[in-house]
């Protein structure tokens, strides 16, 4: 079976020997099981992009099905938000989505098959008297007295469950496997709990659901799937796969794990993300500081960006923190080719050409982007009042500071020379306006007669120029791996205080007036924005920032080990 060129590594040099020792028929169908209790992360999109990737590449199926077999946490919100971000990074699903809840009324058989065969008992034991029961790393645990109950007992009981005739808490179905096994997962785990909710799809149909471990693996079987892709979290999970599935005589995908993505300066749990959501540190799981691919989205990320990430940064055997300089280089260098570069002053000061003429207005030629010359080129106004960044101006400039002072000549870009004359401030002593002389020679940038400056500065117009409210992300949080304590506190004192800026009016070129949610753009000299696709209106508009031009926290970190 031919398939795409693509980065090899272990779980295809697998799939390769399955598919020459013609296992499953020369089938490779593996599927992507969120639980629809939050929204998707980036660590999600790996694998997406590992399942739905292979299943491409080997001309395979891969199954989208949601793993709702928790009713308490999960929601019809979460479900439509997985299909949406599974659609958007470019995965087509709808012809193979499918539900744990399809299958609970042959989970629910295949749990009395496994007590009618002996390796399944109704347990009264409490939730406390059972971890008691379950010893430690260095003792076995000992029997349940429930264990060797009769099948007959055992099938009356697992029935006036389903009926809803006991209460939350008071019995579970438990696999009888091995309570000294040296794994924790094959000491009788539970199969089955009591839990009095309705499902998003089920409604009250049941009271009694399956517990992960139980719907997983016989999901994947009675789909037919091959190739079971886990994080290695579920490394020690696998024997119960196994057994599960070997006990019943059905079907047998091959469990296969990998390292989960672990990204610096971010947290990747639901259970995590969901808490700063909840307690308002972040506005929604959409917020454009969450790793959530919602987030993402709306900061403005695109689909290819993280789908060339989950690309360089491979799959591994064995788990690492992959810096978020690494994410952020993937969507700069496809911005960097494929948007347009205009200009925009976030935090202006009024620079009044002095000896250009009172009333007159031109129009600049700029070019839209050098990396891609058939993006043409736009037209910018040019007039007696700009707007220029306040720190490209220092009345004491200190050595190595090249852009404009007091007596000093600058270049404006796509425009002229400017040379400051005379800084004029207010009552405190602040800087409010700069009032220079142009010189008309040096139109386009360059000087006749030679002169060089050591600087090029963007501007905007006044008179012709956009307001706009300006959103300054930055990493969620300051640490590095903010999973670490920090001396004992709770894991959010790592939040980064900065991590949001909001700029109320800063000023954009004309050229952005037809400016549409979800469009990007590189600012110029400060790095790449999108339109906020939520809170632009058609009398404001509202730009996050994506990322900068560079890695601005190589530096911080550089100066602080």
């Amino acid at each position: 079976m031919e398939k795409a060129k693509t980065n090899s590594n272990f779980i295809r040099e697998i799939i390769d020997r399955d598919l020459k020792d013609n296992k499953n028929q020369g089938r490779v169908h593996t599927r992507f099981p969120p639980e629809p209790n939050g929204y998707l992360h980036i660590g999600h999109a790996k694998s997406i992009c590992l399942n739905f990737g292979i299943a491409r590449d080997y001309q395979g199926k891969c199954n989208l099905r949601f793993d709702d077999t928790n009713p308490a946490k999960e929601e019809s919100e979460y479900v439509e938000s997985i299909k949406k971000d599974v659609g958007w990074l470019g995965f087509e699903s709808a012809s193979n989505e499918f539900y744990a809840s399809d299958y609970f009324d042959r989970l629910y058989q295949y749990a009395r098959e496994l007590i009618q065969k002996g390796k399944a008992y109704v347990c009264e034991l409490s939730p406390e008297e059972i971890r008691d029961y379950r010893g430690s790393l260095t003792e076995g645990g000992k029997n349940s007295p429930c264990r060797d109950r009769l099948v007959k007992e055992s099938l009356d009981l697992f029935t006036r469950m389903k009926d809803g005739e006991f209460p939350e808490g008071s019995k579970v179905l438990r696999a009888k496997i091995d309570m000294s096994s040296p794994n924790f997962n094959l000491r009788d785990p539970a199969l089955y709990r009591i839990k009095k909710a309705g499902h998003h799809r089920t409604g009250n149909k049941w009271c009694i659901y399956p517990m992960y471990d139980f719907a997983h693996c016989l999901s994947d079987s009675l789909e037919g799937i091959t190739h079971s892709i886990c994080t290695l979290e579920f490394e020690n999970n696998r024997p119960l796969y196994d057994w599960i599935l070997d006990q019943l005589v059905v079907h047998h995908p091959r469990q296969i794990e990998f390292a989960r993505l672990n990204l610096s300066h971010t947290v990747l749990s639901k259970r995590k993300l969901l808490e700063l959501v909840e307690t308002g540190h972040v506005s929604g799981w959409d917020d454009p500081r969450m790793p959530t691919l919602s987030g993402l989205r709306r900061r403005g990320y695109t689909a290819s960006s993280i789908r060339s990430f989950c690309d360089t940064i491979g799959v591994a055997k064995f788990n690492s923190i992959v810096d978020m300089v690494v994410l952020e280089n993937a969507i700069r260098q496809e911005l960097n080719k494929t948007v347009q570069r205009v200009m925009a002053v976030l935090q202006p000061l009024k620079v009044v050409i002095v000896n250009y003429p009172e009333g007159k207005a031109e129009e600049l030629e700029a070019i839209n982007n050098p990396e891609d010359p058939a993006m043409g080129t736009r037209k910018i106004p040019f007039s007696k009042v700009l707007y220029i960044e306040q720190d490209d101006f220092k009345e004491d400039p200190p050595k190595k500071f090249f852009r404009l002072a007091p007596g000093r000549e600058v270049r404006l870009r796509y425009a002229y020379f400017i040379k400051c004359l005379e800084v004029i401030k207010d009552k405190t002593g602040r800087i409010i306006e700069l009032h220079c002389s142009y010189d008309p020679a040096t139109r386009g940038g360059d000087s006749p007669d030679g002169r060089k400056v050591k600087a090029t500065l963007h501007w905007v117009a006044a008179e012709k120029s956009l307001k706009a409210k300006i959103r300054l992300y930055d990493y969620l949080f300051t640490e590095r791996d903010p999973n670490k304590a920090l001396d004992g506190q709770d894991w959010k004192a790592g939040l980064n205080p900065k991590s949001l800026e909001v700029i109320d009016e800063c000023y954009l070129e004309p050229s952005l007036n037809n400016a549409q949610p979800g469009q990007r753009y590189q600012f110029e000299r400060k790095g790449y924005f999108c339109v906020d696709s939520l809170d632009s209106r058609d009398s404001s508009l509202v730009f996050n920032r994506i990322v900068s031009l560079k890695d601005e926290w190589a530096k911080i970190e550089k100066k602080t080990n």
